[in-house]
């Protein structure tokens, strides 16, 4: 028997196990999520954000217990705005601790995970025996992202269900009264509640795909992890100065807290579509620049 012929089975069986794509990747996608939550680093970050809103709540609590509002009255329906009506109505827990969160602790959280998906596996030695299943790099890279909407999902319900709870258990609940002065049923404000937390975890999709982009670009989790969190706090500081006017709509996080129109009546959508399509071209251009720097990277580790 020639060389040829005892080589010929080979690409038939990788073509085999290439051909059982869709659940060959749902389980490469599995696999990545359970390793990202079985993470110390991971865990404590959504232990984090889940302390928040409790120590938002008991301060409030202590703060009101002689009978005084919480926070100024009024206001266009950000952090203060609702923490004023959270004596009213523990549902407003939610809303505040996810506008006390979005600013800082949940992209950081996001941009620490993010960071370390690539660089972290190549500085683990492990992301050459990855590589070396029939995944392919740009299906690997694509299981990450996904792993990381997840997580942006995961994190913001961790935030809200902890301020939901808390809410629950020091605050009155019932009909609440929209910061247009409207008002709705709990069961509708628990749908508002829903859609704001769908909204915030897409907000973070933007730091997602810019934390898996610097990823790529070195082999040190650290690096990546500070760089990402780096780049986040000072996006976020041109975001207030008032001279970038003319460039801050096109920073991910300019329309981060609008969010909060989804708590008028009748819902204003100009901004929270603004946010939408603004994180959506961040996903594609560094989605697209993470693809092109992971699959011509020559992986040594």
């Amino acid at each position: 028997m020639s060389r040829a012929d005892t080589t010929t089975p080979a690409p038939a069986h990788t073509e085999a196990v290439r051909t059982a794509g869709p659940l060959w990747t749902l389980g490469l996608f599995r696999s990545e999520f359970l390793i990202t939550l079985r993470r110390w680093r991971t865990l404590a970050l959504l232990g984090v954000l889940a302390a928040v809103p409790v120590l938002v709540g008991i301060a409030v609590r202590i703060e009101t217990g002689d009978g005084s509002t919480a926070g100024p009255q009024g206001g266009g329906g950000e952090g203060p705005a609702f923490m004023a009506q959270i004596t009213n109505n523990g549902l407003f827990l939610v809303f505040t601790a996810l506008a006390a969160t979005l600013p800082f602790f949940l992209p950081m959280a996001v941009g620490v995970v993010a960071g370390d998906a690539v660089a972290g596996e190549a500085n683990a030695g492990t992301l050459r025996y990855l590589l070396v299943a029939p995944a392919g790099r740009t299906r690997l890279l694509l299981a990450k992202y996904v792993t990381m909407a997840a997580f942006c999902l995961l994190a913001t319900l961790v935030v809200a269900v902890s301020a939901l709870a808390v809410g629950a258990l020091l605050f009155p609940l019932g009909d609440l009264t929209t910061i247009s002065g409207t008002r709705i049923s709990f069961a509708d404000g628990l749908l508002r509640t829903l859609l704001i937390a769908l909204v915030v975890a897409a907000s973070l999709l933007g730091v997602a795909a810019l934390g898996l982009f610097v990823s790529t670009l070195t082999n040190s989790g650290i690096a990546a992890m500070a760089t990402t969190v780096g780049l986040l706090t000072t996006v976020q500081i041109l975001d207030q100065i008032p001279q970038l006017h003319a460039i801050q709509p096109y920073l991910f996080p300019h329309y981060w807290l609008s969010f909060a129109d989804l708590m008028r009546d009748p819902v204003r959508w100009e901004e929270l579509q603004k946010n939408l399509g603004l994180q959506a071209l961040y996903v594609a251009v560094f989605g697209s620049a993470a693809w092109a720097r992971f699959t011509a990277k020559d992986i040594t580790a």
